[in-house]
């Protein structure tokens, strides 16, 4: 399957200012790539320049020092996909903490939008009847999605994990955030991930096309995907980045002034 993806942004600055963008594929879907595109222009055309470089998690990254103005990000891609929904393991098992490697043991923490600390004791008042491992984590998947209302008139950025659990709505972002602290606070491994899911294989959505976040945790020795905002198996995710939360994957973040005047983007089966 090839799918067609990309995005537009338009930015109005009051001043010149550095950012950082995260809005390349990451590493590990590079090979699938068969055509990319990228336009980071000022208003009257020009390139503006981009410093590549990768963060602590691996993802492709970049940085820019932008002028004041309008300026215009820009991407279309066509990218190579199995065709196949998400891959699960009902057997997958939960490992003990001190048999997990180093590098995922972060995965267990509190961070900014996850309060383990805070949600530990509903956590396993909610699930600690259920079966470590697989069916943990599925437990947690439905219960967020059956007690979470979904709307974009629910979203802010400031909203945490444990926001999400008292107000019971939000967007993407916040059904990730809750059902990823629920798994660290059951010592499963769980980090963020944001990339494009398109409408492919289910009915087409009316709202507007956006990036999407979900999460993975790590059982049986590997990251496995999880969405507890669909609850379903998907066709067509394409991986931008992973990190703790969504403060780690934001797909730009300005250090200073940048509103945002025009956002769209689009993923697309060809069927060409």
């Amino acid at each position: 399957m090839l799918i067609k993806t990309g995005y537009e942004m338009i930015y109005d600055l009051p001043q010149s200012i550095a950012m950082q963008l995260m809005l390349h594929f990451h590493p590990s879907r590079q090979g699938d790539v068969r055509e990319e595109k990228q336009i980071i222009e000022d208003a009257s055309g020009n390139a503006i320049a981009a410093e590549e470089y990768s963060d602590s998690f691996g993802n492709h990254c970049q940085r820019i020092l932008a002028p004041a103005g309008r300026i215009r990000m820009w991407a279309d891609a066509l990218v190579e996909d199995s065709g196949e929904p998400d891959i699960q393991k009902p057997d997958a098992r939960q490992a003990p903490v001190e048999e997990l490697p180093i590098e995922v043991l972060q995965y267990l923490l509190a961070s900014r939008y996850c309060e383990v600390d805070k949600l530990s004791p509903v956590a396993w008042d909610l699930f600690g009847y259920t079966e470590p491992g697989w069916d943990r984590v599925c437990a947690v998947c439905d219960w967020v999605h059956s007690h979470v209302v979904f709307g974009y008139h629910h979203a802010r950025w400031t909203k945490s994990a444990l926001d999400v659990y008292v107000e019971r709505a939000g967007v993407c972002r916040d059904f990730t955030h809750l059902a990823l602290t629920f798994c660290r606070c059951l010592n499963i491994p769980a980090r963020y991930v944001t990339g494009y899911l398109g409408d492919i294989g289910v009915p087409p959505s009316a709202n507007p096309m956006d990036f999407s976040g979900w999460f993975e945790v790590f059982l049986d020795g590997q990251w496995w995907t999880c969405d507890a905002r669909h609850n379903k198996r998907r066709i067509g995710r394409i991986l931008m980045a992973t990190g703790r939360d969504a403060a780690d994957v934001a797909l730009t973040t300005s250090f200073g002034s940048a509103p945002l005047v025009s956002f769209r983007v689009w993923t697309d089966e060809v069927t060409d």
